[in-house]
């Protein structure tokens, strides 16, 4: 059975003591809010600048979301204003159940002062980690779980890793490991002894609660198995090229997203920000660079500024920093096989056109 052994192996390199795998991330982060019992009328706040999934989350649980501004500077959940915040919703009586930190590009958010904060105001912790298989938080890696509840990755085609489609919640609560274990199968107890009926033959299994079919399959677990021997190598490799990139685009008004010096990324994405242009100038060089054939991209669109957010009630001026970071933020390629040359042309296209209409 390849499933049990894919977790086993995902505890050995997050040091996490236990691991539940599923077919997505989105899966994943979903059973991470059932089992801390978020429920309809609580709070989940996460970050703007995310995939929708990082607040989808909630509201499939029946809860409201809220969300907390970016540090443009990390693109990661601005501690301060996540203070502030914590001691507004104190008196408001509006403090969140879950905080969902998303580690954007592979970096990890402070998460130090993340977990004093929860102590203080007594919420609990999700890491959407999908981005940050491989990278290190104070030289503990990224879903060790050290200040957090759970930890969730994801194995989508375009991550770090892939299993096809997959992901994994990683806890050291072992109640929240066995919910999570029963979430993601349809909630079903195959253990006599554990069973809630004295009335049961050979044949008798028992649905105790709802759950899901949310399994990862064995074909996708011994993907994942063979693609986690060479993880370190690609995480090397990521850094290198991010490292590259940096020495060679000289330009003040085209800087790098900040990666604090207590965390190794796995730099997922290379995400860079062009400063003191328009909107219609960014569009323009974004544009641009596409029509070179670089397969420049936006991670990501606020999601309180997506339709569906606007509707319950969120709007443009929400969450300044991370709308003024959808303005000028583009991620540009990092894959393993990126050659120098390739990586110089990016760097030339980008400088040139930037040039173009900055002006």
């Amino acid at each position: 059975d390849q499933v049990p052994l894919f977790e086993s192996e995902i505890n050995k390199v997050v040091f996490s003591k236990y691991a539940v795998a599923v077919n997505s991330g989105t899966s994943a982060l979903h059973i991470a809010c059932l089992a801390l019992n978020l429920k309809k009328n609580d709070y989940l706040w996460t970050s703007p600048v995310s995939f929708v999934a990082s607040a989808n989350c909630g509201l499939y649980c029946g809860a409201k979301i809220d969300f907390v501004d970016i540090n443009i500077s990390t693109g990661l959940i601005d501690t301060d204003k996540l203070k502030d915040k914590l001691e507004e919703s104190q008196k408001t009586g509006k403090l969140p159940k879950i905080l969902i930190c998303v580690h954007l590009a592979g970096t990890s958010c402070e998460m130090k002062i993340i977990k004093n904060l929860s102590k203080e105001y007594g919420f609990k912790i999700i890491e959407d980690a999908s981005h940050a298989l491989g990278g290190t938080y104070h030289q503990r890696p990224v879903g060790s779980c050290d200040n957090s509840d759970i930890s969730v990755f994801s194995f989508h085609p375009v991550k770090i890793i892939t299993t096809a489609e997959g992901g994994v919640a990683t806890t050291n609560n072992i109640e929240l490991f066995e919910k999570m274990k029963f979430l993601r199968s349809h909630y079903i107890e195959k253990d006599k002894k554990n069973f809630l009926s004295d009335d049961y033959g050979l044949w008798t299994y028992e649905q105790q609660g709802l759950g899901f079919n949310y399994r990862m399959n064995d074909i996708q677990a011994a993907l994942g198995i063979s693609q986690l021997k060479r993880l370190s190598k690609i995480i090397n490799k990521r850094n290198q090229i991010l490292d590259f990139y940096k020495r060679n685009l000289k330009s003040d008004e085209i800087t790098f997203l900040e990666i604090p010096e207590s965390v190794k990324s796995s730099v997922h994405l290379v995400i860079i920000l062009l400063k003191n242009i328009s909107y219609e100038s960014y569009k323009n060089i974004f544009a641009k660079l596409r029509s070179y054939n670089i397969g420049v991209q936006l991670h990501y669109i606020p999601i309180h500024l997506q339709p569906y957010y606007r509707n319950l009630g969120f709007k443009e001026g929400d969450f300044p920093s991370s709308e003024n970071y959808s303005k000028m933020a583009i991620s540009i390629p990092v894959f393993e096989d990126l050659k120098k040359r390739e990586m110089n042309y990016v760097i030339e296209k980008l400088t040139q056109t930037y040039s173009q209409f900055s002006k």
